[in-house]
């Protein structure tokens, strides 16, 4: 060998580490991963529509059984931040493995409780271990896909995270109608099982998680993020019920969140081996998007919310009727998805976001528009482009909201990602119905105000009531039925327009969001994040 030779072999670059790639196909690795992902989420709103019937079969008050749902919400709350610490720590597949197992088996438990307490403590654990699901299989999906297909892979992913819910309560509707309120507990058993043993097949722990294993638990981050979490969705949760602020139990709980999560930040920040890695918040994109995403939980938990109680309570829906009535959202949502999918590796995914938003301005708006004559197509419409829109701002968010990440942050990340998602939903419905209530006071004080019984047309119309009931019963009661008639309308159209304005709200929350699409910068549909 010549010297020359020598020089030229020893100058060249070395070769770059082989990028890893999964040993099975990722679509099947999706399905598997998908399966325990929509088991979990369904889980948070198939008992919604159930509580009767629980409260009922076990001797509780609806008030009561309310803590079937926030039991749920609260250990979930607390597992999910901290869901990529745990997996560096027992290794992703396996934690991954023991959560599906343990979240079947404490459906068996949820199903089979013989009273309130059972059950409530059986959610608490379905819910701890439920909590890692969402983001284990979204860190999964992310690796397992090469960049240029992420936005597919968000796509397999958005249709457990978004239809679920809005699928849930229609579900749940039909099992406790026609089975029993424990089947919606029941129906995860043959599902976990099958996830399971999928799991175990095609999953596999990618090289650079191999040798991570975290020393040992921040023992002090997480007994603050616990007891801050655990405290919030208590708060919002309960908060209407207790009339917020004037309750000294809400006073309490909102002072203890405050300072064990302003103490969570800061040891979180300042500890050598946090349990929540807080710097990832320093990404541009990861900031704006998890901003985003909570608005999205806002908007989407509201609408959900909203929608079937006026079905039920001003339009005289029953329950299953009301379900069907805004299924449109679920169809909207899985047409756009695959389509979203495929255009995110081909388009600027932040034109993509920005429809979405617009999609959601435009279909807030038309709610808006709902008056006591609508028919289900008035609601369905707007809510089919709901859909859409989800499927056009969820899929692209996500995937450019961690393309500028280090594949071993995606855990990390994505637990974050979905706690603001579902902390979203929770600020969401709070100040949904929070607002109906009182706004309803507002426009009946006001309305009830201008009523002036001089008026000839008030006058008229209480005549006229009171001759109809005058067939049936004396003048005095005739009297008393018709002024409660001019009554029961004032109330019914306070409401009406206390509904009007929540969804004009949500409207405006949705335009304003279409502002911030701008901070979020391009990320490029190949470009794959160097691995730290």
């Amino acid at each position: 060998m010549t010297n020359q030779d020598a020089t030229t072999v020893d100058s060249a670059p070395p070769s770059a580490p082989a990028v890893w790639r999964p040993a099975f196909n990722p679509w099947l690795i999706a399905a598997a991963v998908m399966l325990a992902t929509f088991m979990e989420v369904l889980d948070t709103s198939i008992s919604a529509v159930a509580l009767p019937h629980i409260a009922g079969s076990l001797s509780a008050t609806t008030d009561e059984a309310t803590w079937v749902l926030t039991s749920y919400l609260v250990s979930n709350a607390i597992i999910l931040p901290a869901s990529g610490w745990l997996a560096n720590y027992f290794g992703r597949k396996r934690f991954l493995l023991g959560s599906i197992i343990l979240f079947t088996f404490s459906s068996l438990l949820c199903g089979s409780a013989l009273s309130l307490p059972m059950l409530i403590a059986s959610r608490v654990i379905q819910g701890a271990t439920g909590g890692a699901l969402q983001p284990m299989s979204q860190a999964i999906l992310l690796e397992s896909f090469p960049p240029a297909k992420r936005g597919e892979a968000m796509a397999a992913f958005a249709i457990g995270v978004v239809v679920a819910p809005i699928l849930g309560p229609t579900l749940g509707g039909w099992l406790t109608d026609n089975y029993s309120w424990r089947w919606a507990y029941y129906i995860n058993l043959p599902v976990g099982l099958l996830a399971v043993i999928l799991i175990n097949l095609l999953v596999e722990d990618p090289p650079y998680l191999r040798n991570v294993r975290p020393k040992k638990i921040d023992g002090i981050g997480f007994g603050l993020m616990a007891v801050g979490l655990g405290t919030l969705q208590i708060l919002l949760d309960k908060g209407q019920e207790l009339d917020w602020l004037a309750s000294a139990e809400i006073r309490w709980l909102a002072g203890i969140s405050l300072v064990t999560l302003i103490g969570f930040i800061v040891r979180e920040l300042t500890t050598h081996e946090p349990i929540v890695h807080l710097n990832v918040f320093a990404n541009r994109n990861f900031a704006v998007g998890t901003f985003l995403v909570t608005m999205i939980g806002v908007i989407l938990y509201s609408a959900i919310t909203l929608q079937p109680l006026y079905l039920q309570t001003m339009m005289g829906y029953p329950a299953l009727a009301a379900g069907w009535a805004v299924s449109p959202r679920g169809l909207g949502a899985l047409l756009a998805m695959p389509v979203v999918g495929v255009l995110t590796s081909r388009l600027d995914m932040r034109k993509m976001i920005g429809v979405g938003f617009i999609l959601f301005t435009l279909s807030m708006y038309m709610l808006g528009d709902i008056n006591l004559q609508i028919t289900a197509w008035s609601i369905g419409w707007p809510t089919f482009w709901t859909g859409v829109g989800m499927g056009c701002a969820f899929v692209p968010l996500a995937t450019i909201t961690m393309g500028d990440l280090p594949e071993k942050e995606m855990g990390n990340a994505a637990g974050l990602f979905n706690l603001q998602r579902n902390i979203g939903g929770s600020i969401g419905i709070s100040i949904t119905t929070t607002l109906l209530a009182r706004e309803a006071q507002s426009y009946q004080a006001a309305m009830a105000g201008k009523l002036d019984p001089a008026s000839m047309n008030l006058v008229t119309r209480l005549h006229a009531l009171a001759h109809a009931f005058e067939g049936h019963f004396n003048a005095v009661e005739a009297l008393r039925r018709s002024q409660a008639t001019i009554y029961g309308h004032l109330l019914q159209q306070s409401m009406l327009k206390a509904y009007v304005h929540d969804f004009r709200l949500l409207a405006v929350i949705s335009l304003v969001c279409l502002l911030c699409v701008f901070f979020l910068k391009r990320v490029k549909p190949g470009r794959r994040p160097a691995v730290h």
